[in-house]
């Protein structure tokens, strides 16, 4: 298994609508786990392949305290929505920010487990919170796109701002590595 690298915002490939699995094979079984080691070491609760620039319709989830309940959904589709309620919410894709967004109480889901076996469950409470979450990123959209445009602006420059922070000390870093050798 490996960590994979998560896209961040504003990386304009988190805007990709993302493509259906074709294809049940060895290299996808190898990508979900994959993913779930990479949404585990965040750490997150959801995590979509468009998230690690593979812009295929799959999401992993695991909404337990103990990482005992992993969830795959591959080609996933709402067959229905019922309710609003309004959560704070967090992205991987957009570190260390939290914001309300309103979604659907309870959704009705139709997907392929990872062996390509078709389910229908219904879901509400974090768990519906966070695959309607990861959806969005199936269709290239991201939670900061609920925020207002001032809001999404002073998260795009923080993020911009901490991105460039990290770069320079690891250039300090690795320059001061290379004088101590």
């Amino acid at each position: 298994m490996a960590l994979l690298t998560i896209l961040e915002y504003p990386d304009p490939r988190l805007r990709t609508r993302a493509e259906p699995v074709a294809q049940f094979d060895d290299a996808l079984q190898r990508r979900i786990d994959d993913m779930f080691e990479t949404m585990y070491a965040a750490p997150g609760i959801g995590l979509a392949a468009s998230q690690i620039d593979w812009h295929h319709r799959l999401i992993v989830i695991d909404v337990s305290e103990d990482r005992s309940e992993p969830l795959v959904f591959i080609n996933p589709e709402i067959l229905s929505r019922q309710g609003k309620a309004k959560t704070e919410e967090g992205c991987l894709s957009v570190p260390g920010v939290f914001d309300d967004v309103q979604r659907a109480e309870q959704v009705r889901v139709r997907a392929l487990d990872r062996t390509g076996a078709v389910f229908e469950r219904d879901l509400d409470g974090m768990l519906g919170v966070c695959l309607q979450h990861e959806m969005d990123h199936l269709d290239g959209k991201l939670f900061v796109d609920y925020l207002s445009d001032l809001k999404r602006d002073r998260i795009r420059k923080k993020l911009e701002k901490d991105r460039k922070e990290r770069a320079a000390r690891r250039a300090a870093d690795t320059a001061q590595g290379h004088r101590a050798l």
